[in-house]
This record gives C-alpha cells, sequence and structure tokens, in this order.
C-alpha cells in the first residue's frame, strides 16, 4: 500500500492494452483509473450506506491530467491506488497512483475532477448532505 492511501487494486496488463513499442497505449491509462476507482467504490460501502441516496448521484469526468513516469509493459502487475483529494460544492478530485505492484516503482499519476450532473439539465448539481458527509469520512480516513 502507498503511503497516504488506504485502498488500493491490483490487475495485469494485457496483450490487446500493448501498442507496437509494446508498451501500454496511452489511452489505456485512463481506462486504469476507471477500473481503479470503480474498485474503490465497492470498497467504500457507499452503496450500502446510502443506496438510493447515492444511486441518485452522478458523477461525469470534467477533467483529468495524467504524469506518465513510466510506461507498463505486457504483463506487469499494476498496484492502483485511489483517493479523494479535495471536495467542492458539486465535485470531488481524487488522486490515482498506478505502481508496478512487484518493485513499487511509480509509474503513472492521474488526478481526476468529476462533477455531479443533474441529469435531466445535464448541469452540475451541489452534493446531498448525507453524500457529503460520507465523502468528507472517506477523505478524513485517506489522509489518516
Amino acid at each position: 500500500m502507498r503511503d497516504g492511501f488506504r485502498f488500493s487494486t491490483r490487475f495485469r496488463v494485457r496483450y490487446a492494452e500493448i501498442d507496437g513499442q509494446k508498451v501500454v497505449f496511452n489511452s489505456r491509462y485512463l481506462e486504469y483509473a476507471d477500473v481503479a476507482v470503480t474498485d474503490f467504490w465497492a470498497w467504500t460501502g457507499i452503496d450500502a450506506a446510502l443506496g438510493a441516496i447515492w444511486h441518485d448521484t452522478e458523477f461525469h469526468v470534467r477533467r483529468s491530467e495524467i504524469d506518465y513516469l513510466k510506461p507498463f509493459v505486457l504483463g506487469d502487475t499494476i498496484e492502483a491506488s485511489v483517493r479523494i483529494e479535495r471536495i467542492g460544492t458539486s465535485s470531488i478530485t481524487k488522486r490515482f497512483e498506478l505502481a508496478h505492484a512487484e518493485t513499487g516503482e511509480l509509474h503513472t499519476v492521474i488526478t481526476m475532477v468529476s462533477v455531479n450532473v443533474h441529469l435531466p439539465t445535464g448541469r452540475p448539481a451541489p452534493l446531498g448532505a448525507e453524500v457529503r458527509a460520507y465523502l468528507e469520512g472517506l477523505s478524513a480516513d485517506a489522509a489518516g
């Protein structure tokens, strides 16, 4: 587990994810973040804790920043660590660190801002009080 994180998940680089240079396609790193955040939400227990309130919360990615430090190659096992960095009025910022599971070497850092969207209008919507409180508890846990 990486310092400053309480959650991580692991997966292997598959053949379909590499390019002709035998390194992972750049676009796949966002897919890795999506896999990691799906596992992160399951780990948090937020679905069971908030039920319909959580189901009515709809996050859309607003911005992603990727720092490619070193490529992954076929067969590498990736340890993807996730934490909530910031909670805004209608958004959350998550940090992903993708490291080589065996060596611990950091390969990629992704910062992603997601906005809670009111689906009928497609406009940002403030986070509900219960969702905010739960997320703040996760954010505090990540720091401790």
